[in-house]
């Protein structure tokens, strides 16, 4: 077998492939033996049959097969041997005169190759790096939402403006009969606030939904009904009063410290600051490192330029999907993949540039973490190293499962680099400020 290139331009390559006899003829006339030792044909005992008529019954069914496994296997192993770094794959060229009679056999392929660039991660342009910090104002706000969570209930006679109100809500026309619990402090409406308060247990109240809290999705659950459903909503429904109570705060003292993160760790409300900083900025950095990642990677795909074989990866969208697609349609698939697939060469190329490499070890140890803080949610905050050993060893014995991990780490890896080797400026925000300016 006969392998050459032809290169069109830096994007396009043909490969041609030239068949003998002497590749494929051994192989072919022992699979047809085979068969004549199983064949089952009237008029013939089972291994007599001649020569001459499995040939003609079986020949060419083999023959095409076997010339296709040498095709695949040839050409994939010559891709590999040149380092040819192709986009897609090979494409046959139509061949009208084709004769699979022949003994010699000429086989054309179309190749897309991935074009050259380099990335250069000191960009001349400095891109952003939020520091989210735990303002005081946030601080307190916790520090509030614990207190809250954390005490106790007080029995009320008439609504007030701290309590909450066990109720149900009802509207027979859009079939709401909804038992819940609403804070008054809630209450957006005047109207319907002014409706509720000094009322008792037992008292009916009619409220308009529209605008009734000051967060939407407070509707939803109220009434039990969808979020699309309730933000649409502008009717009148009655509230009967079940219970009313006020909820005092838990003060701030060692046997709220001992609740909230195990006994003697925390002994002051100074230390109790510091821990929900550390701990709100912990969880702000997943936030602040993924902007990160996606400000380089949009960054990299409008300011590294290169072109791609275009015309051959439509074709090949064209002709390798589950359905064989229009012209048209084929230049659409290419236009919205187009992106990714820059991005793909471009990640590559950082990969392959800077070696980075994801061991075994590694990745073993990477799904332990991540087993760890599943199980920690559910109050398994010290589990036995065996027990974590042989849970990642079952998650790893699913591909999938490695794959998603893989690209995980992968992508830990190359923010760890963009942060030691990118151009990058810090900027300090509020939480708050950092959705404004992130998220409009």
């Amino acid at each position: 077998m006969n392998i050459t290139k032809e290169q069109i331009d830096e994007l396009n390559a043909v490969v041609k492939v030239a068949v003998s006899k002497e590749d494929y003829f051994d192989k072919v006339e022992t699979i047809l033996k085979d068969y004549r030792k199983q064949a089952n044909i009237p008029g013939f005992r089972k291994g007599q049959v001649p020569m001459g008529l499995i040939k003609k019954q079986y020949g060419k069914a083999v023959l095409v097969d076997e010339v296709n496994k040498l095709l695949q296997d040839n050409l994939n192993k010559y891709l590999t041997e040149e380092k040819l770094d192709v986009l897609g794959n090979p494409l046959p060229k139509q061949q009208d005169n084709f004769n699979w009679d022949s003994e010699e056999f000429a086989f054309e392929f179309e190749l897309g190759l991935a074009p050259s660039f380099e990335v250069d991660l000191k960009t001349e342009k400095a891109l952003t790096h939020y520091k989210i910090v735990a303002d005081d104002k946030m601080i307190n706000e916790q520090i509030e939402r614990i207190q809250k969570q954390y005490g106790k209930l007080i029995s009320k006679t008439e609504v007030g403006k701290k309590d909450e109100v066990n109720g149900v809500f009802t509207n027979e026309a859009e079939e709401i009969d909804s038992k819940t619990v609403i804070e008054i402090g809630k209450i957006k409406n005047k109207k319907a606030l002014d409706s509720l308060l000094g009322k008792k247990v037992g008292d009916v109240v009619t409220l308009n939904t529209k605008d009734l809290f000051e967060e939407d999705q407070l509707l939803g659950s109220a009434l039990d009904i969808e979020a699309d459903r309730a933000k649409e909503l502008a009717i009148e429904v009655n509230f009967t009063i079940e219970e009313i109570n006020e909820k005092e705060p838990a003060n701030i003292d060692q046997d709220l410290f001992d609740k909230l993160f195990g006994k003697d760790t925390i002994t002051s409300e100074k230390e109790l600051k510091a821990r929900i900083k550390e701990d709100s900025e912990k969880q702000f950095e997943q936030q602040s490192d993924q902007k990160l990642l996606n400000d380089v990677t949009e960054f990299f795909i409008e300011n590294i330029k290169f072109d791609l074989p275009t015309e051959f990866l439509t074709k090949w969208i064209r002709t390798t999907g589950d359905k064989p697609l229009s012209e048209d349609e084929a230049s659409e698939e290419f236009e919205k993949s187009e992106k990714g697939l820059r991005y793909q060469l471009i990640e590559g190329k950082i990969i392959q540039d800077n070696e980075i490499q994801i061991q075994f070890d590694e990745l073993k140890e990477f799904a332990k973490g991540f087993i760890k803080q599943q199980m920690a949610q559910f109050g398994q905050l010290d589990p036995k190293e065996e027990e974590l050993d042989s849970i990642a060893a079952r998650v790893l014995s699913n591909q999938d499962e490695v794959k998603r991990l893989s690209e995980q780490l992968m992508s830990q890896k190359l923010l760890s680099l963009y942060k030691e080797k990118a151009n990058l400026k810090t900027k300090e925000v509020t939480y708050e400020d950092f959705v404004k300016e992130v998220y409009g």
